[in-house]
């Protein structure tokens, strides 16, 4: 197996892609935050001090997808065609689900900037939610799936194996 982020010396390097075609490309990841109820009610109500918490999320979230490239080593800086990052209140079980959906017109994909828009909105919950309550927890983050690319496309499966069984 070769090693693509990684010379023939063992240097670390970032991909080659100057002979890929440009194609259409997106990607869409997802992620939680459990909160307490009362953190709940204060981001559902708008009440949270530091101000509308899923605004701010979402302004931070669609940020650190355009900044990917400088907080990742090996990620191409990108020309972002579109950046989406919606929320959905979950009360049943005090959680805030964030998804966020990428695009690009590029040789490589947009994967780790949708990661990191969820992410990052996620992280922001939790700094503007903290001085109610420290005790949030950010799970299931993951890419939902992709489309674009060598590869083409990839679709999250709970109960599936790696990619390549799948094939």
């Amino acid at each position: 197996m070769e090693l693509t982020h990684f010379d023939e010396r063992g240097n670390a390097r970032m991909v080659d892609v100057s002979e890929k075609a440009v194609t259409a490309r997106t990607a869409t990841a997802e992620g939680r935050i459990q909160v307490s109820p009362e953190v709940f009610e204060a981001v559902r109500q708008k009440t949270v001090k530091k101000g509308d918490v899923l605004t701010v999320a979402q302004v931070a979230g669609i940020l650190g997808c355009k900044r990917t490239a400088e907080l990742i080593p090996m990620c191409h800086l990108l020309n972002l065609t579109n950046a989406t990052l919606t929320f959905e209140l979950l009360p049943a079980t005090d959680e805030i689900r964030a998804l966020c959906t990428v695009k690009t017109e590029g040789k490589t994909g947009v994967e780790m900037e949708a990661l990191t828009g969820v992410s990052v909105a996620l992280l922001t919950i939790y700094d503007m939610c903290k001085a109610i309550d420290k005790r949030m927890v950010m799970k299931e983050i993951h890419l939902v799936e992709k489309h674009g690319g060598k590869s083409g496309d990839f679709f999250f499966e709970e109960k599936g194996g790696s990619d390549e069984e799948r094939d």
